[in-house]
């Protein structure tokens, strides 16, 4: 597997932004094309029921992801700043935990749901004639989990290890092997949507299986390491973990922000409209996973530039950075939602056909939807950024802001006052006004800052 060489320390931050981004873009849209691909055959071979179905238990899925992007972001930054002090075996040390940390809270988790399928469906919100597909999905799905976590720390040390090409590969090839896998289960073979859980399953182990066989074989610096069994080692591979988790909490947070959007969307949208309002948010959540990983991709690409220049004292790389960061996450959100606002039709056509009621609903939602693509984007970008110089406190503020303390209310206020459109712009509304407090908390720091350095 190719290797590749890079400073964290001299190279111009922009090259290093550039090196690592698309790689890491290109990866990480492989990763949510694994969900659209199954969206898109399970609307044409299920229809919206089907979609309304995968849309009730995705929360779940959202949970492990972010258990994974919890403990990996803690670990490459934890790692990351090993590593620019020369300490290469505590960063090695530091990367195990995290692996056996999240394999443990995985296991757990799946056990529970699997073996209570319809108990976990009913509280995620399905309707009794959702259940079975739901059941179905949960059952063929929910035992490739842990592969997903797995996947998720992963992708973060075979970056920071230098070898961003190689974390792409990893996701490129589940998506691949799903397109084909999701077309031969579902249509020749007619399996339904347990046909697409069972691919996308597949894929996800053959996925995770390529970035694991780079760790344990050519990986240059960041291999697993053997861990002490006493009592000394256990207590201070849970201190490490703990910290690990805090440094990492908020991105967490923003898996549980998309669980917490699909949620709270799901009953809303059940509330006032039915399963027909399920299956047209069902098509707007397939999407979302496509715009987190672009805020994703930013963040974590200037991630270890951040951590290594800031574990190096070196502050203007650092802001630079950030900056760089900054500027491509509004690029991003200005496209991708002039792609959402002028092409809705085209769209929601990927995914079911256009004289279906849901697909009514989905047509006239999305612009509403997309106007918040930008401050979601931005959002995440910005809580990456204090996560990567260890700002814990308002890393995890902003993330809960986002994710809980306006998204909830947003959904349960502004259907009484704009309607079904209200539904869809509880997110935008959400995401504007934590990107106004992040605004506001940083122009407050750099006020600070420009007393602190004034002459007594």
């Amino acid at each position: 597997m190719e290797k590749d060489a890079i400073d964290f320390g001299t190279v111009n931050v922009s090259k290093l932004f550039k090196k690592l981004f698309f790689p890491t873009l290109f990866g990480m849209l492989g990763m949510s094309a694994m969900t659209a691909i199954d969206g898109i055959f399970i609307g044409h071979s299920v229809g919206s029921d089907g979609i309304a179905a995968v849309n009730i238990i995705i929360p779940m899925q959202m949970l492990f992801t972010g258990l994974g992007l919890m403990i990996g972001t803690g670990c490459s930054v934890v790692a990351s700043i090993h590593l620019s002090r020369g300490k290469e075996k505590a960063a090695r040390l530091n990367m195990t935990q995290a692996f056996l940390f999240v394999s443990l809270v995985s296991a757990l988790l799946m056990a529970v749901m699997l073996g209570f399928p319809d108990e976990t469906a009913r509280l995620l919100g399905s309707s009794e004639r959702l259940l079975p597909l739901v059941r179905d999905y949960t059952l063929w799905y929910v035992p490739s989990w842990i592969f997903i976590a797995w996947e998720a720390v992963a992708l973060f040390v075979i970056r920071l290890d230098g070898a961003p090409k190689v974390a792409m590969a990893s996701s490129l090839v589940a998506s691949v092997m799903n397109v084909f896998l999701d077309w031969l289960f579902m249509f020749p073979f007619g399996w339904g949507i347990m046909g697409a859980a069972f691919a996308t399953s597949i894929s996800t182990v053959a996925g995770t299986a390529v970035a694991i066989a780079y760790i344990l074989g050519p990986a240059k610096r960041l291999r697993l390491i053997r861990l002490k069994i006493s009592r000394k080692s256990l207590r201070l591979s849970i201190r490490n973990i703990g910290y690990q988790c805090r440094i990492g909490s908020p991105a967490l947070l923003g898996e549980a922000t998309m669980g917490m959007l699909m949620l709270m969307g799901n009953l809303i949208f059940m509330s006032h409209i039915g399963d027909d309002g399920v299956g047209a948010f069902g098509i707007a959540c397939y999407y979302m996973p496509f715009i987190f990983m672009v805020g994703n991709a930013i963040a974590q690409s200037a991630q270890p530039i951040i951590s290594y220049n800031f574990g190096l004292g070196a502050q203007a790389r650092v802001r630079q950075a950030e900056r760089t960061a900054l500027l491509t996450a509004a690029v991003c959100g200005l496209t991708i939602t002039a792609a959402f606002i002028l092409l809705p039709e085209w769209l929601v056509g990927l995914f079911i056909g256009l004289d279906n009621m849901a697909a009514h609903i989905a047509v006239d939602g999305f612009p509403y939807f997309a106007s918040g693509f930008i401050f979601f984007i931005a959002n995440i970008t910005a809580i990456g950024y204090f996560q990567s110089v260890e700002h814990v406190r308002p890393a995890t503020a902003f993330a809960l802001l986002r994710g809980f303390v306006l998204l909830v209310p947003s959904f349960l206020l502004m259907p009484g006052v704009f309607g079904v459109h209200g539904i869809w712009g509880a997110m935008p509304a959400a995401e504007l006004l934590t990107t106004v407090a992040v605004a506001g908390y940083y122009m407050m720091n750099v006020r600070k800052a420009h007393i602190n350095e004034s002459p007594s």
